[in-house]
């Protein structure tokens, strides 16, 4: 079953920093170009980084250029973000996507593939 599987969620105080990661269950699905998004209670998945294949080009939203990092090992099959300098507004579910067609997107419709979610919580 092809799937992405997140980790390293948890709950920190502001100034804070987590490390997400993204593995994919097969080699062919570690490949695509990567994103992640965040969901937060009664509000829309937004775009918050995405990578290319090679890992060459990454993508950020404004509110989390400078503090997060995406980055990716497609010899382990895995994406991971790195995030520093964590603000209360950071905590949402984040996941991590894969498209098929498309780098760098910020639409969740262009992302085909889903991982299931991993909670961030930051504390003022």
């Amino acid at each position: 079953q092809v799937q992405l599987v997140e980790s390293g969620g948890g709950a920190v105080q502001a100034g804070g920093s987590l490390r997400l990661s993204c593995a994919a269950s097969e080699r062919t699905l570690s490949t695509y170009p990567k994103g992640w998004f965040r969901q937060a209670p009664g509000k829309e998945r937004d775009f918050v980084a995405a990578i290319s294949s090679s890992g060459g080009g990454t993508y950020y939203a404004d509110s989390v250029k400078g503090r997060f990092t995406i980055s990716r090992d497609n010899a382990k099959n895995t994406v991971y973000l790195q995030m520093n300098s964590l603000k209360p507004e950071d905590t949402a579910v984040y996941y991590c996507a894969a498209s098929i067609m498309y780098t760098g997107s910020y639409y969740p419709y262009d992302y085909t593939y889903w991982g299931q979610g991993t909670q961030v919580t930051v504390s003022s």
